[in-house]
């Protein structure tokens, strides 16, 4: 066991970088549906991918969304001697979190465990925190502890540790969550963990990159930089609109063969690595699947293609700060099954990971901007 971990948190330096394997695991729909459960799932626990990017909501109510088709996780340690547990790393929020070994409930017997006893360096926070979804709460407390991302070491970082999850938890691939939004998300409070390794000299450059690889393996988080091993030609640039909370960009339009289909007058979206596929209002969203040939049976809240149609179907282009981002369909078709459905659905905007696999994106904090490049 103590080997395998090893070989996860292998680090490769390139001029300066430090990289960060991430994995594909299988999602919770994929779980929910070995169990029969998927149906019942999705019923009870709305997706709502737009709930978590709400702000004006009390200090301890923070919103937390059920996403089935999320998949990618990497591993930090936190304590020392180090406890290691799987993250999603996620810029759609900015805090970190793990379960504790106090939390009881259904969703924590599936995923490792915190023991504060067993950590040398552990200090109690004593906040209370709760992460808020619908009909299920994440509640715990903030404390203070060694990291370890990578071979890097941040010292005295706040985390939440949670003694009451949700039951959807149990099926995602991951145990807890690194937030990489702005500082002005925070829900539990402190300095985040990006923000600290910058603070602490622990990284050369005050931004971060991912790329998201359609295998299980291959995929990585880049610190302090880009790699470009992973993309072809230039990153283009757009700034962020919103950088005190999240990566807000302005899209002009969307366009597919020439006509305008979503976003005429332009839109905001989010860079979103903690959401699934791209999210828009259901109007326009209904227009887009329209435009590929897409359909929806009986009411269903996602649009179905045939498999067999991916060759023909037309790119759907992103117009975003004077640079098209053609996304073909073999990137926006997502396999369920036996089947496939486009990686479009209801909800404000967001680029999740369906436009984060086609394009390597950067995260510049320095400069308030996202970079795109096309994608190895």
């Amino acid at each position: 066991m103590k080997s395998a971990v090893l070989l996860l948190l292998f680090v490769a330096f390139t001029e300066g970088l430090v990289k960060i394997p991430l994995f594909r695991g299988k999602s919770a729909r994929q779980s929910l549906e070995e169990e029969g459960l998927y149906e019942e799932y999705k019923s009870k626990y709305l997706h709502n991918p737009e709930l978590k990017l709400q702000r004006g909501l009390e200090l301890s109510s923070v919103p937390l969304t059920f996403d089935p088709q999320i998949t990618y996780y990497g591993v930090i340690g936190i304590g020392n001697p180090p406890q290691y547990f799987k993250i999603l790393f996620d810029t759609g929020s900015t805090d970190l979190w793990v379960p504790s070994l106090n939390c009881t409930s259904y969703s924590c017997d599936n995923h490792a465990k915190f023991n504060r006893s067993a950590s040398s360096t552990f200090q109690k926070g004593g906040e209370v925190f709760a992460l808020e979804y619908v009909t299920g709460l994440v509640k715990g407390v903030t404390a203070y502890d060694t990291v370890l991302i990578s071979d890097i070491y941040v010292e005295n970082q706040i985390f939440g540790l949670t003694y009451l999850e949700v039951p959807f938890l149990r099926y995602m691939p991951w145990d807890g969550i690194q937030g990489l939004a702005f500082i002005g998300a925070s829900e539990v409070g402190g300095t985040p963990l990006f923000n600290n390794m910058w603070n602490q000299g622990k990284i050369q450059q005050n931004q971060f990159s991912m790329y998201l690889s359609r295998s299980i393996e291959g995929s990585a988080l880049i610190l302090g930089g880009v790699d470009e091993q992973y993309f072809n030609g230039p990153i283009n640039w757009i700034m962020v609109k919103e950088e005190y909370y999240f990566w807000t960009i302005q899209i002009d339009s969307i366009t597919i063969n020439g006509n305008t289909v979503a976003c005429s007058t332009g839109c905001t979206g989010i860079v979103d690595s903690g959401t699934a596929l791209i999210t828009g209002p259901s109007k326009e969203i209904g227009n887009i699947n329209g435009w590929v040939g897409a359909f929806s049976e009986g009411g269903a809240d996602e649009a179905s293609v045939s498999c067999s149609n991916i060759g023909v179907m037309p790119d759907v282009v992103f117009n975003i700060g004077g640079n098209a981002f053609n996304l073909p369909a073999s990137a926006y078709v997502v396999p369920v099954g036996s089947g496939c459905i486009t990686g479009f659905e209801s909800g404000s905007w967001i680029l999740g990971e369906v436009f984060m696999r086609h394009y390597y994106t950067v995260f510049d904090v320095n400069n308030s901007r996202v970079g795109f490049a096309l994608a190895v």
